[in-house]
């Protein structure tokens, strides 16, 4: 046989937003040898006659962290055509971690990353497979993965090893900063691809503290940072927030030469001071001026489904200081207490409007009320004469914290949503793929970019799209040899029907360990997904022995 598998009569479009054609790709030994009109024969035929064949797309902003070990498929990235994915955003990785500090991660995982505890412990097991960055790494390449994944070193776990309970306590010490410097290091001998931190206010973790890297001061930050000087392919990928705005990282990327990929860049974010506008246009700037300060977008308006026994967009609110670590016994109490509702009504009162508007716009589910099912928080509120957020805790008090609510958090104007698709230093990204389970599920977010920015809206021409999926990503991050097909390159592939493309809506499925549940999105008109080689998704079902040996790489930083 000429070659390992042939996917022919296609329309290619390469990823580098060059014009479409029609042609065949070879593949031989895990990478690409032909394009075009390929002769020969091989052991495997993919017939893509009124197909795309594109490259793999590459999801930038996941938190698979963990869900890596009790699920070598990544579920459900591959289903929409994502065949790399980087994990430990940020911040929030799970290595390095001292035996004696896995409660700290997990249940600062829990807080601000929306992840079940108790799947997290049955998932990661007893005792855990590594301690340094190191271990976790070599972890991973043991068991093995159906796609490519990388891993950003993280701020917050590399905190908790060096100070203990302490990093959700203070700054750190000189001294203290010196090792967590030296643990970074190690990380990108290691392979990590770069280092990730967040100073989001809405990051909450453990004990409904902020989350370890907040506590850091800037010159924490700039001391990390400049370990990345050092490794000239490694990239820094921070949530920003007001003691990390864009001029500081522009001042950072000046310093270290690291490409500096931010988040979030959301349209009428409702958790945001800032606007971003302004925010695109500093790092508009800086890229003119040399700096590769890229913000990361969300394609898809973002909704965030929660209940009140754990509502991460009010956690950090005054109110809600005095129940941070209660029992849900304690917590209804709380809620139905003047006080703490006079407190929070005053909290919200205090919010920008953006925030009260969404707070209106919350539509409530689950509650056992047809007659209340599918309405707004807002419309329910006006009826009795009361405050949305008030509506919100009599709901939570009469469901015992059951009923979920689905609060719209920004990306709601589609004019706006344009502009920052279309804006030529923006990179796709923000699935959180893997966290938040239970409460959203943007995963889909290739299949609704075909399916709504190119096909239905036409905001977007396909060569662009796929670009924007593909090459654009790899090459912020320097994942050498993705992102694009070309002779030599990896043969990350996806091959999907450009007229039926889509996602379909959310479902939940009760599949985690210890019987956890998340909501997943399955796919539709992506015909086969192939990852170095092997087809993994073919007909919208695996196509391999998910038990055997699997075709995905871990990309070490440099390779």
């Amino acid at each position: 046989m000429d070659y390992d598998l042939k996917i022919v009569d296609g329309v290619i479009v390469d990823g580098l937003g060059n014009p479409r054609y029609r042609g065949d790709v070879a593949v031989r030994n895990g990478v690409i040898a032909a394009l075009g009109k390929v002769g020969g024969s091989a052991r495997q035929t993919i017939r893509a006659e009124g197909c795309v064949i594109a490259p793999g797309f590459i999801d930038i902003h996941t938190h698979y962290d963990a869900q890596v070990f009790w699920d070598r498929m990544l579920s459900i990235s591959p289903w929409h055509g994502v065949t790399t994915a980087i994990m430990g955003n940020c911040g929030f990785g799970i290595a390095p971690t001292r035996p004696q500090h896995r409660e700290l991660v997990i249940q600062s995982l829990e807080r601000v990353e929306g992840m079940d505890a108790a799947s997290l412990r049955a998932g990661l097991g007893d005792p855990w497979q590594f301690e340094t960055f190191a271990d976790y790494m070599s972890a991973i390449d043991r068991r093995g993965v159906a796609v490519n994944v990388a891993v950003l070193a993280g701020h917050t776990p590399t905190r908790f090893y060096v100070m203990g309970e302490a990093a959700i306590e203070r700054a750190a010490s000189t001294e203290e900063i010196e090792r967590m410097c030296a643990l970074l290091r190690d990380a990108l001998k290691a392979g990590a691809v770069g280092f990730a931190t967040s100073f989001g206010e809405v990051h909450v973790g453990y004990g409904g503290r902020p989350v370890a890297s907040r506590f850091a001061d800037y010159a924490e930050v700039e001391a990390l940072t400049g370990v990345l000087a050092e490794f000239p392919d490694a990239v820094f990928s921070p949530n920003a927030g007001d003691k990390l705005d864009v001029g500081r990282l522009t001042e950072i990327a000046r310093a270290t030469g690291a490409n500096v990929i931010w988040n979030p860049l959301v349209s009428d974010l409702v958790t945001h001071v800032g606007n971003h506008r302004d925010e695109l246009a500093q790092s508009a700037a800086a890229m003119a001026n040399g700096q590769t300060v890229v913000p990361q977008i969300s394609a898809r308006p973002m909704v965030f489904e929660y209940q009140w026994r754990a509502p991460l967009q009010f956690e950090g609110l005054r109110a809600f200081r005095s129940t941070a670590v209660a029992k849900e016994e304690d917590r209804l109490r709380a809620f139905a207490d003047p006080g703490f509702r006079s407190m929070l009504r005053e909290d919200v009162d205090a919010k920008p409007e953006l925030f009260q508007r969404s707070v209106g716009h919350t539509t409530v589910h689950e509650t056992g009320d047809a007659a209340m099912d599918g309405k707004t928080l807002g419309e329910l509120a006006a009826s009795r004469g009361i405050k949305p957020v008030e509506m919100a805790l009599d709901i939570a008090i009469r469901t015992k914290l059951d009923a979920r609510f689905r609060m719209p958090l920004g990306n709601y104007r589609e004019e706006e949503m344009r502009h920052l698709l279309t804006h030529p230093n923006t990179v796709i990204g923000l699935s959180d793929a893997g966290a938040h389970a239970s409460q959203l599920c943007d995963a889909c977010f290739p299949t609704y970019i075909l399916a709504h920015w190119v096909r239905d809206k036409q905001v977007i021409e396909l060569e662009r799209a796929v670009q924007m999926l593909t090459s654009r990503p790899a090459d912020l991050h320097h994942l050498k040899g993705r992102g694009r097909l070309a002779v030599g390159a990896a043969a990350d592939i996806v091959v999907f029907n450009p007229d039926t493309v889509t996602h379909g809506p959310m479902r939940r499925v009760w599949d985690l360990p210890a019987k956890g549940n998340r909501l997943v999105v399955d796919a539709v008109g992506i015909e086969a997904v192939i990852v170095n080689g092997t087809v993994i998704r073919q007909g919208g079902a695996d196509a391999l022995d998910v038990t055997g040996d699997l075709p995905g790489k871990l990309i070490r930083r440099g390779a």
